[in-house]
């Protein structure tokens, strides 16, 4: 039994066959889905699903590169969203310095403000509301993503997903009180870095996810990915620690379920 702890099921990379996708997905022992919105919209349509399908929960949030477009009640929409009973978590937001441009414009730091600004309101708007926070982190950011936080030090524990980093990093975010979750890029053959992050954090202390339809795993590298594939990573992760599928599904399963505070099954 697998959690699929970050999809966006929503997306138009779906639209077409949905129900054979969340039904392969049971079939490859990935029992719920967590489905994270980008921007309001995102966020609303995430919503729908989960009140669509018993085994999808919501998280919303509006990500880094939506900042600039984001309409100004932004926070009061996502906070209306938050109070459906299937809403588990506030997210992803973060920062996203990879694609800014190089030399210091005007605009770059226009773009850092926006980050930062609406980086601040959904961290705030969780600790209002109780909920956890999905953090995307992407570009040289890091520091700057865990000054924002510390002030909400104890208010709210994060999962950094996507995690690309080594094992000190991961061991800094854990040492925080927060988690990490890999996705199929530690299937791929220049994921060294990650396999070793994988191979060695605490056992309670990752999760699993896809980030569907990006960053299919080995074997489909390449392909649309889709949550059963998350137990493909499951799967490397189980390798690389020398643990058996079983371990690893329970592991995070339980980890996912306290995180977003799930019912049990």
């Amino acid at each position: 039994m697998l959690i699929d702890t970050h999809a966006h099921l929503d997306f138009p990379a779906f639209a077409d066959d949905l129900d054979a996708v969340i039904a392969r997905a049971a079939e490859a022992g990935v029992t719920r889905i967590i489905v994270v919105g980008t921007d309001v919209e995102d966020s609303q349509r995430s919503v729908a699903l989960a009140e669509r399908y018993d085994n999808l929960f919501a998280v919303v949030g509006v990500h880094p590169n939506s900042a600039i477009e984001a309409q100004d009640d932004a926070i009061d929409q996502l906070r209306k969203l938050a109070a459906h009973p299937k809403v588990v978590a506030i997210g992803e937001t973060g920062l996203d310095y990879f694609r800014l441009p190089k030399a210091e414009t005007e605009q770059k730091k226009a773009v850092k403000a926006a980050q930062k600004r609406l980086f601040s309101a959904q961290l705030e708007l969780a600790a209002e509301l109780g909920l956890n926070v999905v953090i995307h982190q992407r570009g040289d950011c890091r520091a700057e993503t865990l000054e924002l936080m510390a002030p909400f030090h104890g208010k709210l524990r994060a999962v950094f997903h996507c995690f690309g980093g080594g094992i000190q990093e991961a061991r800094e975010l854990i040492d925080l009180g927060h988690l990490v979750s890999f996705t199929g890029i530690v299937t791929f053959k220049n994921g060294e870095v990650v396999q070793e992050a994988a191979a060695q954090v605490p056992g309670d202390a990752y999760m699993v996810e896809t980030d569907c339809p990006f960053l299919a795993p080995v074997p489909h590298r390449g392909q649309r990915c889709e949550p059963a594939f998350t137990r493909h990573t499951a799967e490397k992760i189980a390798a690389l620690r020398n643990e058996s599928l079983e371990e690893v599904a329970r592991q995070t399963t339980a980890t996912a379920e306290a995180f977003f505070r799930l019912p049990p099954r």
